[in-house]
């Protein structure tokens, strides 16, 4: 099944971390430093700025908002246009922290690039690290290539990852620590390069491709039942709305060259059938 995709709003420079709360959808704008909150007619209000690049963002159970500031390798709780010091990374992750998921407990399985990719070293395997509700750090996976976007699913059982750079989601069972075993792969993704993923109430993965500009619904094991495109990279994306079915994709609509030069970030909609999850 394919579907079109409808602009909602644009002039972004490059969306990460769609999250979906309070019939608003938040977003991180990194190479434009802020975190924005916009409505369902595309109006967008600024949240705050995040000068070492907001990457990663999302909602504790308890309803605090948390960004994961990539540059310094640290979580920032945001209280109202400011920044609390939440979790100190850098003496853990070997590269830029970005997007991480969280669970019912509050707990964050935060992935890093693992090298500099500004100074374009050569790529090389990392950890996984989960941060706990008093702040503290632990590497709970390793060897992973650029885990990035992240979701948990059938419920809190099973952690989804994308590993980007080696065009495949993994997943791992967790336990009630928090801790990780039986990893696998959830999907081979091809020639694509997985980014930002969410999940729907069924329990498949919608995984956007950064280098072909594609959107897949995949099931565990690698069906794909869904698929959209862009024109351009596709980044991530989220399920929400009034009844949660509307998929919402950021993009940059452009050639990666042009990427932290051109404003052509945005963000797209399209209606699914399945929802996500309660």
């Amino acid at each position: 099944m394919t579907q079109d995709l409808k602009l909602l709003a644009d002039g972004f420079m490059f969306l990460e971390a769609p999250r979906w709360k309070d019939n608003r959808l938040w977003v991180s704008d990194v190479f434009g430093h802020k975190v924005y909150k916009l409505k369902l007619d595309g109006t967008r209000e600024l949240v705050c700025e995040v000068p070492n690049r907001p990457s990663g963002q999302d909602f504790l159970p308890d309803g605090r908002h948390v960004v994961a500031s990539a540059k310094d390798r640290k979580i920032y709780e945001l209280k109202g246009a400011s920044l609390r010091p939440y979790a100190d990374l850098s003496n853990h992750a070997s590269g830029y922290v970005n997007d991480f998921a969280v669970d019912a407990k509050g707990r964050m399985y935060v992935g890093n690039f693992g090298y500099d990719i500004d100074a374009r070293e050569q790529s090389r395997p990392t950890q996984l690290h989960r941060v706990d509700l008093d702040g503290s750090v632990t590497t709970i996976a390793e060897g992973l290539e650029f885990p990035n976007g992240s979701v948990i699913i059938n419920g809190g059982r099973t952690l989804v990852v994308a590993e980007t750079w080696v065009n495949r989601i993994t997943a791992f069972d967790v336990d009630e620590q928090g801790d990780l075993s039986n990893r696998r792969i959830f999907a081979h993704m091809g020639d694509m390069q997985p980014d930002g993923i969410c999940a729907d109430a069924d329990g498949a993965i919608w995984a956007c491709s950064f280098n072909t500009g594609d959107i897949l619904r995949v099931r565990d094991g690698g069906e794909v039942t869904d698929r959209l495109k862009v024109e351009g990279c596709a980044i991530s994306c989220v399920l929400g709305g009034e009844d949660g079915r509307t998929l919402f994709v950021t993009a940059f609509l452009g050639p990666a060259e042009q990427i932290q030069v051109e404003a052509k970030g945005a963000v797209l909609t399209t209606l699914v059938e399945v929802p996500g999850p309660l």
